[in-house]
């Protein structure tokens, strides 16, 4: 703990002294490389809270992609963050939060209010907005964060608007390409069910409880998988396409929970 305590007064706090304003002007110009201090930024956060990412596969670049992936904890987006160039998908709240709505804001985050269903279609016009530029967005499909031993079924509400929207925007040899996230091991020991809730934001627990256990906990090793990605049609079935890469993430994610290692896979 006092190391991180050392690391965020003479390492994150100078970092982000330097990276929040250069960020906001990279992104006022609208600058081509608005990506790379956030992954920067994404890098130093693993190493203040303890994240060591391993990757297997690896991103689809130079065209449009939809990554869709399961989701455990706020950390998770810091581990992908780390690993590949992305806009992530969030809810409205996030928006309102003090200081993560800046931050969000600053990595060009899409906010969707999954209140309203008339919102989809706003969401998805600036997903596709985004991925015509050759961008990548990230979608935790799941609608909600879970414990990580399983994927709960994935929406394919926005995954649908998203396809539609895209072509809309003009983007071309678009892809959707399934990611996984597991958490597998706590200061070197497998990660069983008990260590997973020290890890996961489940509803049960604060926001403040799950920073306090990440912040006060060992080191943690997190897979981030990329699976093989797909071409991604306005004629193609939502429904089928959703369930396709949720059956991709949830194989991936058992065969990571159980030791097991995936190959590498060609993007």
């Amino acid at each position: 703990m006092i190391f991180r305590v050392l690391f965020f007064l003479f390492v994150l706090v100078p970092v982000m002294i330097v990276v929040i304003p250069a960020q906001a002007v990279i992104n006022a110009l609208k600058l081509p490389f608005w990506n790379v201090l956030p992954r920067f930024f994404h890098r130093i956060g693993c190493i203040f809270l303890g994240l060591r990412v391993n990757v297997v596969g690896k991103p689809a670049t130079g065209r449009p992609t939809l990554l869709v992936s399961n989701h455990i904890s706020w950390t998770d987006i810091v581990a992908v963050g780390s690993v590949a160039d992305v806009t992530f998908v969030a809810k409205r709240e996030v928006a309102d939060w003090f200081f993560v709505g800046m931050m969000a804001r600053l990595q060009k985050t899409i906010f969707v209010d999954r209140t309203r269903r008339s919102d989809t279609g706003r969401t998805a016009s600036e997903m596709g907005a985004h991925m015509a530029g050759g961008n990548a967005v990230l979608l935790f499909a799941e609608g909600q964060s879970d414990i990580g031993t399983h994927v709960l079924p994935f929406r394919s509400a926005l995954v649908g608007a998203a396809q539609h929207a895209m072509l809309a925007a003009g983007a071309q040899d678009v892809m959707i390409q399934p990611l996984t996230i597991a958490y597998t091991k706590l200061q070197g020991l497998p990660v069983g069910r008990t260590e997973r809730s020290l890890i996961a934001w489940i509803k049960s627990k604060s926001a403040g409880r799950n920073i306090r256990e990440i912040l006060g906990g060992p080191t943690k090793e997190v897979t981030v998988a990329f699976g093989a990605p797909r071409p991604l049609r306005d004629t193609d079935n939502r429904k089928q396409v959703t369930k396709a890469a949720e059956d991709d993430v949830r194989a991936m994610l058992v065969a990571l929970n159980r030791g097991r290692n995936l190959p590498a896979i060609r993007a």
